[in-house]
């Protein structure tokens, strides 16, 4: 998954690893276009010029990036070529993979620079907040693209999760720091079969939801696009309407089974694999079920009560869309800032939640909330007890100080982020809930926000062009975890 990591500086040689691997990301980008362009081309859509355009560019700068730095890469990568490489990378994709966008001839994103790279960026990083709007009308290259994104970003997500954070000591990551980010030569063979096992799994539920909703009543086409962004807790729909324009057969009570099976730790379906049983009742899995559980109890008892909705829909619209929020996926079955001001403060205190690390969603993260309530317990406990000694374990884990100082550290980040993020978006003339909400659905990557503007049934294309490029940037940051970001910003980084 990762090359080596060793701690030394930055000079310009030192740089041509991080842009060889760059190079291949694109080229691999760039294969991924070809896709959408036949789609085009069997639909006769004249988009497919759009994608062959924008595969040649990609490329054109892959192919220079890898010629340029080729045979550098010869002893792994060092500790800040790892943070440098995470970013660059996932910018980069971003980049180019609005080429389609801004080539295209649909006229929500055609020729606007900032419209494309927020649906390239919102795509890739499995946010799901849209630009584009009249989408049973889009170009099926367009919708196919959309769903690509998302579905590279998730798997791209889980090896960055799995395989750089923990190494880099991000938010606490280094909790989970197993072989699988032990990246010495004796390691290696166990880490590449990790991973392929990973992607066999990845591949697997895709197909699976694709079948699923195909049997369901989808067309073949919408189903595989939303079989891939289910997976990929992605969000974005073939429809404007999102899951609200599919409600027969059970397939809303479907999607939130695979909503769920993509924010379940993708370690564990590799340690099912091997036989281990237990696995299923991983720390993390055990707590976000039970999370979920109560809440949708709660709000599903409250639809059915207050005489909103008979009992079964009551309860799939309180599944489908708690988990949808929570898992960070952004589909949606009907407008739950309707159903009371209740609901939208509710919604809006889960969109910070998050699924479990090593998985595709996003957000703070359940294990985060773990940590912060153990070491909140201790800390009571030395109060009552001064003179007590009170370690806490994650599972059968010591949590040291290192991972208390790391999550504490992430989460003072990220409520300063969000803070700044929702100054500078009122600051572009949004009221208070669309700027609020609009700084949280960037940051934690769920997708829409609440008010009338940006709500579920909203669309992200009013926007001033400001707040779009603000919360590209926003988006980005959530999904590489803050600190993998903006460590590049420290003049300390660039030294030797």
């Amino acid at each position: 998954m990762s090359a080596p990591v060793h701690a030394t500086g930055i000079a310009v040689q030192g740089i041509k690893p991080v842009l060889y691997l760059t190079g291949l990301v694109l080229l691999a980008t760039a294969a991924m276009m070809v896709f959408p362009m036949i789609v085009d081309i069997y639909y006769r859509h004249a988009d497919w010029q759009a994608f062959a355009a924008s595969a040649m560019l990609s490329v054109v700068i892959g192919g220079l990036l890898v010629r340029y730095s080729k045979k550098s890469l010869k002893s792994g990568l060092t500790l800040r070529q790892s943070f440098l490489l995470t970013p660059l990378s996932w910018v980069s994709v971003a980049a180019v993979s609005a080429l389609p966008f801004f080539f295209s001839e649909y006229g929500t994103v055609s020729n606007s620079l900032v419209d494309a790279f927020f649906e390239s960026v919102s795509g890739i990083t499995t946010t799901g907040a849209t630009v584009i709007s009249g989408l049973e009308h889009a170009p099926p290259g367009i919708l196919l693209w959309r769903a690509l994104l998302q579905w590279m970003g998730g798997i791209g997500i889980i090896a960055t999760a799995i395989a750089i954070l923990p190494a880099l000591g991000i938010g606490g990551m280094q909790l989970f720091r197993t072989e699988s980010s032990d990246r010495s030569e004796k390691a290696m063979p166990r880490v590449r079969q990790i991973a392929g096992t990973i992607a066999l799994v990845y591949v697997s539920l895709t197909i699976l939801a694709f079948v699923v909703y195909w049997l369901a009543g989808m067309p073949p086409f919408d189903a595989l696009a939303h079989a891939m962004s289910s997976i990929a807790t992605g969000g974005y729909s073939t429809s404007d309407a999102s899951f609200a324009a599919w409600d027969e057969n059970g397939i809303q009570w479907f999607a939130t089974l695979f909503m769920l099976s993509g924010t379940i730790p993708f370690v564990v379906y590799v340690r099912l694999i091997a036989g281990e049983g237990a696995a299923l009742w991983d720390r993390q899995v055990r707590t976000l079920l039970a999370f979920l559980a109560m809440v949708v109890a709660v709000v599903g008892l409250w639809l059915a009560l207050s005489g909103q909705y008979a009992l079964e829909p009551a309860f799939r619209h309180a599944a489908f869309n708690v988990v949808s929020v929570v898992t960070t996926t952004g589909f949606a079955s009907a407008d739950y800032s309707l159903w009371g001001n209740w609901a939208v403060g509710l919604f809006f205190g889960l969109m910070f939640v998050g699924g479990c690390t090593g998985s595709t969603s996003g957000g703070i993260k359940i294990f985060r909330f773990e940590v912060m309530a153990l070491m909140l317990r201790a800390h009571f406990m030395r109060l009552l007890y001064p003179n007590g000694v009170f370690p806490s374990y994650y599972g059968e884990r010591l949590i040291d100080d290192e991972v208390i100082r790391s999550v504490v550290a992430f989460f003072a980040v990220f409520f300063l982020c969000y803070s700044l993020f929702t100054i500078a978006l009122m600051g572009f003339g949004l009221d208070f809930l669309t700027s609020a909400s609009g700084a949280a659905t960037a940051l934690a990557n769920v997708g829409p926000g609440l008010g009338g503007i940006i709500g579920p049934t909203g669309n992200f294309g009013s926007l001033p062009d400001g707040a779009k490029w603000l919360m590209s940037i926003g988006m980005l940051l959530g999904r590489l975890e803050l600190f993998t970001v903006l460590i590049l910003f420290a003049p300390r980084f660039w030294r030797g």
